[in-house]
């Protein structure tokens, strides 16, 4: 009989969002082992010292700030390491900074773990995603982006705000790049299912651009984005560890989808323990199918530049 391993979450990279996603995990008790990593480590002991005083009142999680050996038994590994995006920069801008840290992060995680699922939300997230799946060399299911689920989230927010609707009833995807050549899906987007939404071209476009520009505005205001993106997160690791099929737009490897191929892009994928079991296609209007192909375009042409 085989000694039960308990599930265990590895988070890499303890700045705003690496340290706002393992204290989501934490209380949400999303699985008994949690590890945070960090170049930093002493950075990583202290966050880690901090839950761990919570534990009286959070409790049934066993926490602690590691290495990369503790990846060996990691069933998810979060990577949120990497430059974080200043005022100013778009997500792009990042890619030079980060494809280096990048390689080194996952050819240390490689070392000690080929099972794990890899959930990548350092930006721009589509294509470290993409270097991730080359450098790693995992299964296209086990390497996920983050996608455009905190997007499509915001998305929903802003409409059900618009509408004084509660946003768990609005059903609204954003799909394509996690930045600025996202698209909004509004051929598809309704009230409970099926009713419809009623925005005049003004609106639909005033919406669009506080959705896409809302890491901005963030940014701008408080110098990262966090609590959002974590709960995102969250909500991925949960579909995973409970192997729940959820439809969620994550970023993955996209083959002959709308005419895109060889690129990670945001799309509703049913996600499992498996990682992403089946990318759902979407039945897109043209213009929607258009902007989908220009936002694969542009990410390819970065991928072209890199030394993968």
């Amino acid at each position: 009989m085989a000694p039960f391993k308990p599930n265990r979450v590895v988070v890499i990279g303890t700045g705003a969002v690496g340290t706002t996603t393992a204290y989501t995990l934490l209380l949400r008790r999303r699985m008994p082992e949690l590890v945070l990593i960090d170049v930093n480590h002493q950075k990583a002991l202290g966050e880690a010292l901090d839950m761990n005083h919570g534990m009286p009142f959070a409790g049934g999680v066993k926490l602690w700030a590691g290495t990369y050996e503790d990846c060996r038994d990691a069933d998810i590994i979060i990577v949120t390491a990497g430059a974080s995006q200043k005022p100013g920069e778009t997500r792009i801008d990042l890619l030079r900074k980060n494809i280096s840290i990048f390689r080194d992060i996952i050819q240390k995680i490689t070392k000690y773990n080929s099972h794990a699922i890899l959930l990548i939300a350092t930006n721009p997230v589509d294509i470290l995603a993409y270097a991730t799946l080359e450098i790693s060399g995992f299964d296209r299911r086990r390497v996920i982006g983050s996608g455009t689920v905190l997007d499509s989230a915001r998305f929903r927010y802003l409409i059900g705000k618009h509408k004084e609707i509660d946003p768990r009833s609005i059903h609204g995807s954003i799909i394509g790049e996690h930045g600025d050549s996202e698209v909004p899906v509004w051929s598809l987007a309704n009230i409970s299912g099926g009713i419809e939404l009623g925005f005049d071209d003004e609106t639909r476009e005033e919406i669009y651009q506080n959705t896409k520009n809302a890491a901005y505005e963030i940014i701008n205001a408080k110098g990262a984005t966090s609590y959002a993106i974590a709960l995102a997160l969250d909500r991925i690791v949960e579909a995973i560890l409970s192997n729940e099929g959820a439809v969620l737009n994550v970023s993955t490897l996209l083959n002959n989808y709308n005419g895109v191929s060889d690129v990670f892009l945001g799309a509703p994928c049913i996600v499992d323990r498996s990682g992403v079991r089946e990318v759902l296609k979407m039945p897109l209007s043209e213009e929607e199918q258009a902007l989908f192909q220009q936002s694969a375009e542009k990410l390819k042409a970065e991928i072209a530049k890199l030394d993968l």
